[in-house]
Parts: C-alpha cells; sequence; structure tokens
C-alpha cells in the first residue's frame, strides 16, 4: 500500500515524474490510455483559462473578490476523475476544477462570485456542498455526512478539501478525530500551497510535514507531489479504494505553490519573493503532463486553439451569469433554516425597510 511505503514520518512524497515529465517511479505508473490523459489535460487547461478570466473580470469590476486557482490544476483534475457521482464533495474555496469536474457549471462559479445566490444551486451537480469560506468548518461537515453514508451503509466517500492554514483551526482536528473513530470513508485533502494568506507553512506547525498530523488520529496519511498529475491521481485512486473497503478515512497533503495570490484582495509580493516564485514555476503541474505526453508522442491538439475555444465558453457563460435575472431577497434567508429565526426577519425587515427608502430617495 503506498500509504505503508510512503511513510510521513520520514517525510516521503509519492512522486511518479519530475520536473521535466520524466518517469521516476515506473511501478506506480497509472495505467491510463491516451485519450484518457488528453481529457486531463484539456481539464487542467480550461480551469487555467477560467482562472485567469475569473481574475480579468474581477479586476475589471465585474465580480467581488476572487481566490485564484493557478498552480494547484493537478490536484483538482485528478481528483476529479476519481469522483463518482454519488460520491460528495465538500470543497473550501480554491477547488475550481474539482467542482467543474463534478457537474458545477462555469456560470454558477460565476455567479457565486457575483455575489448571486443562484451561484449555489449547482443545478447538473450531485451531492456538491456550497463554498465554504469559514476555515475548516467544511471539514465537520465532511466528517457528518460520511457518518451519514456508513450509517445507510451506501456506497459513497466524500472528498473534502482544507488549506494549509486550515490545519491550525481546531475543526480540523475535531474532524479528525470523528472520522477516525467511526472509520468514515472521507478523503480529507490538505492543498499545502505553502502559505495561508501571508503565513507560511513553518510558522503553521513544528511538524516535519502536515500529513503525519494523521498519525494523531489513527488513520493513514500521505504526502503527495501536487504537481505531478499522475502521482495525486494514484493517491486518490487508492484512498477511495480505501475507503469503500470500509476501512476508514485517509489524510492527503498535497504538496503544492499558489502561483497567484491568495485572493484578488491580495499583494504576494509583500511576503515572498520572486526567486522563489520563479524556483516554483519549474513544478508547473500542467507543463510537466505537457513534456510527459511530448516524450511520448501523445497528441494533446492545438493549445493556442483550445484556449480560445476555451475563452469563447468563459465568455459565453460569464455574459449568461452578468445577464441573469435578479434573485428573490427572500432566497437570501430563507435556505438557512426550516424555521425562519427572528433575528433573521429583523434583518430581512430592516434590507427591506433600505431598499423602499432608496427607491424613495431616486
Amino acid at each position: 500500500m503506498i500509504f505503508t511505503d510512503f511513510n510521513p514520518q520520514k517525510d516521503k512524497v509519492l512522486r511518479i515524474i519530475d520536473n521535466k515529465g520524466k518517469v521516476l517511479n515506473k511501478e506506480l505508473m497509472p495505467d491510463m490510455d491516451d485519450q484518457t490523459l488528453i481529457q486531463a489535460y484539456r481539464s487542467m487547461l480550461f480551469e487555467r483559462v477560467a482562472d485567469e478570466m475569473a481574475v480579468s473580470y474581477q479586476r475589471q469590476g465585474r465580480m467581488y473578490t476572487y481566490p485564484p486557482n493557478y498552480g494547484q490544476e493537478a490536484i483538482h483534475i485528478a481528483a476529479g476523475m476519481i469522483l463518482r457521482e454519488n460520491d460528495w464533495l465538500v470543497p473550501a474555496f480554491r477547488e475550481l476544477g474539482v467542482m467543474l469536474a463534478k457537474g458545477v457549471s462555469l456560470k454558477e462559479i460565476f455567479l457565486y462570485y457575483k455575489g448571486n445566490e443562484l451561484g449555489s444551486k449547482f443545478s447538473k451537480a450531485n451531492h456538491v456542498l456550497p463554498i465554504c469560506i469559514p476555515i475548516g468548518s467544511q471539514f465537520l461537515h465532511a466528517a457528518g455526512i460520511g457518518y451519514s453514508i456508513k450509517y445507510t451503509q451506501k456506497d459513497e466517500a466524500v472528498f473534502a478539501f482544507i488549506g494549509d492554514g486550515g490545519t491550525s483551526e481546531g475543526d480540523f482536528s475535531e474532524a479528525l478525530n470523528v472520522a477516525g473513530v467511526w472509520k468514515v470513508p472521507v478523503i480529507f485533502t490538505i492543498q499545502n500551497n505553502q502559505y495561508a494568506i501571508s503565513v507560511p507553512v513553518k510558522n503553521q506547525t513544528n511538524a516535519i510535514n502536515l500529513a503525519v498530523k494523521s498519525m494523531a488520529f489513527g488513520i493513514p496519511g500521505i504526502k503527495v507531489d501536487g504537481n505531478d498529475f499522475f502521482a495525486m491521481y494514484v493517491a486518490y485512486k487508492e484512498a477511495l479504494a480505501y475507503a469503500r473497503a470500509g476501512k476508514g478515512p485517509v489524510l492527503i497533503e498535497a504538496f503544492t505553490y499558489r502561483k497567484g495570490a491568495h485572493t484578488t484582495s491580495d499583494d504576494p509580493t509583500k511576503y515572498r519573493t520572486k526567486e522563489e516564485e520563479l524556483e516554483w514555476d519549474k513544478t508547473d503541474p500542467l507543463n510537466r503532463l505537457k513534456l510527459y505526453m511530448d516524450d511520448k508522442g501523445i497528441q494533446y491538439g492545438d493549445e493556442k486553439k483550445l484556449i480560445e475555444a476555451y475563452k469563447q465558453e468563459g465568455e459565453k457563460q460569464f455574459a449568461e451569469a452578468e445577464n441573469i435575472q435578479p434573485y428573490a431577497l427572500e432566497d437570501v434567508f430563507k435556505y438557512m433554516y426550516v424555521d425562519t429565526p427572528d433575528d433573521l426577519k429583523q434583518q430581512k425587515e430592516a434590507y427591506e425597510q433600505f431598499l423602499r427608502w432608496k427607491e424613495h430617495k431616486q
């Protein structure tokens, strides 16, 4: 088992290809046909293009604060390829590619970051929780869903995500403890992109890595090269098999790098150097996969034409999001509780008064 061979206590890292796309571990190389690999590459490229467009729309003042996914595509697309229709996705807020793979539309992503309640409806995506901004709370939700799956004896699993900074939250430890005690089918992923906003990992923990935290809760943990698509694919495949076998949860540390800002409100030049960024550029997940495919003679298409097609699709979906009818005010409040509490009723009444005042003033 990879969880035994790559012991996080020894800081071993699961890696299958190097930065130049050369295979380092033939035994672990997944059996994947060319067409599947081409689709993986194109999905990673689509995520990157969509992500760049989202940042651009925010800069134009057409969307609110947005968290770039640039550099973390291998994690997302590998997970999206392993996720099944009935498995659950419990995201944080930097999982664009996984959400797209699960069936969330780019239009819904755009709507969410435009502040539209319909952006969390996910009309064609099964078992996807809304984007979670409070740090760490989604792990508790994932553990609870996992317990429900075990209790009802369903053939489902949960894929939950958190950032390296989230591992310092109490919710992280509580969720892993509960999941470990009850042996629930949850694959917990730490996207260790080196910075929780401006705080580096070395200031988050004194542990040798983040995967080793699994040992305190009696569950398998593994540190994976998060910019190696094949390594992430193998890790998720093995983790899902482990969870489906009734053995319990798994913790995966995806060791990666956030190439963009934490959000569009952030300036990473304040806390990291250009030299560091250039060094991490050598590990770019999309470039590594391309180099592997080039070496094997796998034709993935004209990249410029693909990018242009993806931009057109992004523009189309953004136009639909931008021109959608306003949602009803009551939608902001009615989905929070079965019976709306008095404080939310008061908030709604106060806002309605503000709207009446605004209309009268005009």
